[in-house]
């Protein structure tokens, strides 16, 4: 039996925006859809174009303030081939939260507070 993986879900409580986001910091896409047909949910499966995994974005209408997100004790690891490109656009966007100098990577915070982590390819 071999299990693969199919993708991660974050809730989200503005879909335009983390759709902005997520394409503008990491240049995903949208790859598909689904909304609920009494439009109590969307969901939107992003992207990167070379992988199967995805991430999926999820709506909630009827979900009112932020998400509680604990200690916010995981991420989600992305690489990038020109890692100081990266850095800087991130910079610009103002969205680093937290960055670890001594072994070469950083974390991007996203419109919820969802900690997304920068490496340079050779940390895969």
């Amino acid at each position: 039996m071999k299990f693969t993986i199919a993708h991660t879900n974050i809730n989200v409580s503005n879909l335009e925006k983390s759709l902005e986001f997520y394409k503008q910091a990491l240049g995903l896409e949208v790859a598909r859809n689904r909304k609920a047909p009494d439009g109590s949910f969307e969901l939107v499966y992003l992207t990167d174009g070379s992988s199967s995994h995805n991430i999926e974005l999820t709506w909630l209408r009827d979900k009112e303030g932020a998400y509680d997100l604990g200690e916010n004790e995981w991420h989600i690891a992305f690489t990038v081939e020109d890692f100081e490109k990266a850095h800087e656009l991130h910079e610009k966007m103002g969205c680093i939260c937290f960055e670890n100098k001594d072994i070469g990577i950083y974390f991007i915070e996203d419109p919820d507070g969802y900690w997304l982590e920068i490496c340079p390819v050779r940390l895969k």
